[in-house]
């Protein structure tokens, strides 16, 4: 996913300034598609500028005043033909796996500690996504858009799921082969 993609699409669910994106962004996007302040503000004036967003008609002065922005049709085209494309899976790439590999050369000597941190860690995301779950899409909310997030957020529980059985069985086997 690119960041232009993201705020298109955070755009098209409703129109919003830079600060309510950045703020739904720490809500929702971005436990799949993290981005900064400025790279948000950064990234509205090339798409404005592209011609795929505009900024609304606003009652305040535009010095200082809050800009909304809403998609313009050759955004929506363009958020279309990307979400339509085929691209490859991405490799999994994660310092983690690479400190595991690497105790296995050097020896475990501080790695039960770093996969304990890890697993609370996704532990916590895992509890997040499920309150989230359990929050907002009860079982009579069945829109297909509301399906379609629904599924963004089981990806996000199936993945954190993963990691912690990975990182549960990481610890019992760093364990059985650590002397103590």
């Amino acid at each position: 996913m690119s960041l232009p993609h993201a705020i298109l699409t955070a755009l098209l669910e409703k129109p919003s300034s830079g600060l309510e994106l950045t703020r739904r962004f720490d809500r929702s996007i971005g436990y799949f598609w993290s981005a900064s302040h400025q790279q948000i503000y950064r990234e509205l004036g090339k798409l404005e500028e592209s011609g795929l967003i505009r900024a609304l008609p606003s009652e305040q002065p535009a010095r200082g005043g809050r800009k909304e922005y809403e998609v313009l049709p050759a955004g929506r085209e363009e958020l279309a033909a990307w979400s339509s494309t085929s691209r490859p899976p991405r490799p999994m790439r994660d310092a983690l796996l690479l400190r595991v590999r690497a105790a296995a050369v050097v020896g475990p000597d501080g790695i039960e500690a770093e996969l304990n941190r890890h697993l609370a860690a996704h532990q916590a995301q895992l509890a997040e996504y499920e309150a989230i779950e359990k929050r907002d899409f009860p079982p009579e909310r069945d829109a297909p858009e509301d399906r379609l997030r629904l599924l963004v957020l089981r990806a996000g529980i199936g993945f954190e799921a993963g990691w912690v059985a990975w990182l549960t069985e990481a610890l019992a086997e760093v364990r059985r082969i650590t002397p103590r």
